[in-house]
Formats: structure tokens, sequence, C-alpha cells
């Protein structure tokens, strides 16, 4: 059995990939932004532990996490939550950045700061659930592909530091998924929402989980999960 810290465990990808390893047996370790949504997780996965942590303010990590118990070890660390906010170079605001880099980008880069020990005692596996616009910025996506591009530049280079550690590094580049994010970016973009026509959560669920529970001979550095219908 092993202990797999999450973020954005609440629901779509994070959701499923939370609910997959509960059904095997394997200890839960979920990041909440508040005591409220802390609540609300313990509920949702009956026996999984709870921190308390707020992505949007990576600065305070460090402070937060010093002041709750943590896991002896981690066998993978889900990196899953984000925020998108859509708009035209010309339009966007440097707050919006902000959020999305925070969230994205930074809060990920100072989370694997903190709890590399506990990954390198475990010669564990960090999963980065990325995005296609990690991969390709599309108009109107500069500051969510900007954070996403910049998320692949940190697996990459954390697999290239945490090798000879025994760390194994995974991005995971989805498509369009059918998830309460999608729903929202769809409302920003004034287009109808139809879930049918995008990626089940619990398909990328399964290939996070086939990285993860690959032999150790190999490593999966990155997967592109496309909408197949």
């Amino acid at each position: 059995m092993g202990t797999h810290l999450i973020t954005g465990a609440g629901s779509g990808i994070g959701a499923a990939v939370a609910r997959r390893l509960a059904e095997r047996g394997e200890d839960l370790w979920l990041l909440a932004r508040n005591a409220v949504r802390a609540k609300a997780l313990a509920e949702q996965f009956p026996g999984a532990r709870t921190l308390v942590g707020d992505l949007g303010t990576p600065e305070k990590l460090s402070w937060a996490l010093g002041h709750q118990p943590l896991p002896d070890r981690i066998d993978t660390l889900h990196h899953i939550a984000g925020v998108i906010e859509l708009g035209a170079v010309g339009d966007l605001p440097a707050k919006a950045w902000q959020r999305q880099l925070a969230a994205n980008l930074v809060a990920p880069a100072e989370l694997t700061r903190l709890l590399l020990p506990l990954v390198r005692a475990a010669k564990g596996h960090v999963v980065f659930v990325n995005s296609g616009a990690g991969l390709h910025a599309h108009a109107n996506w500069s500051a969510y592909a900007a954070s996403k591009h910049g998320l692949k530049a940190l697996a990459d280079s954390l697999r290239a530091e945490e090798h000879d550690n025994g760390v194994r590094v995974t991005s995971v580049y989805p498509g369009r998924t059918a998830t309460p994010m999608q729903e929202s970016t769809h409302q920003q973009e004034g287009k109808e929402y139809d879930a049918s026509r995008w990626i089940d959560p619990e398909s990328v669920a399964t290939a996070i989980l086939t990285a993860i529970d690959l032999p150790r001979d190999a490593e999966i550095n990155d997967v592109s999960v496309r909408p197949g219908r």
C-alpha cells in the first residue's frame, strides 16, 4: 500500500484518481484550500487524511504545512488542481496572470520543494497534470497556456535533477475533459457545454495510474490524452 498526496481531489480528474486509489486501499492525503473544503473531502473520501493549504498563495504553503502533521513518505505526489481565466493579451489584467501563474505553476513548484524529501525517501513519483495548452497556445489562452508551458519546464527540470535519487516524473497533457473546470471554460468561451463530447475523467485517471504502476525499470515521461469521440 502506497501513500499518495493529491491536489484537486474534490472533482474532475483529481476526484477520479483519488477514488481509484481509495478503491485499492491506498493511503490518501488530500490537500484542500481551507478547513471547509477539507471537511468536505474527508466526507467524500472516508479514511483519507486532509491537509490545508491555499495554492492561490504559494508563499504561505511552507507555514501551512509546517503546522500540520505530514506522512513519513510520499509514493506519489499528484499536482492536479488548477484555475483558468481566458482573455486576450490586450485585455487580461496582471491579476489574472498572477492568479493563474500562482495556482498552476508557482504552487506546484513550492509544494514539490517542500515535500521532495518525503518523495525521495520513497523513491516516489511526481505527476503533473498539465494540459494540451501546455504544448500549444491558442488565442485568448495566453496566461493559462503560459502557466502550463512553465509547468512542463518545471517537470522536465525536476526529472533531470531527481533521476539519480530514484524519483520518477510524469507530465500528463489531457485534452478537453468533462469536468467542472471544463464547464466553466465553455462559459468563458460563450459556448454550449456538452460533457458527452469530451474525455471522461476516469480515462485520464487510467493514464495516470498506468504511469505510476509502471515497473521500476521504466518511466513514462510525457503522455497526451486526446478526446476520442
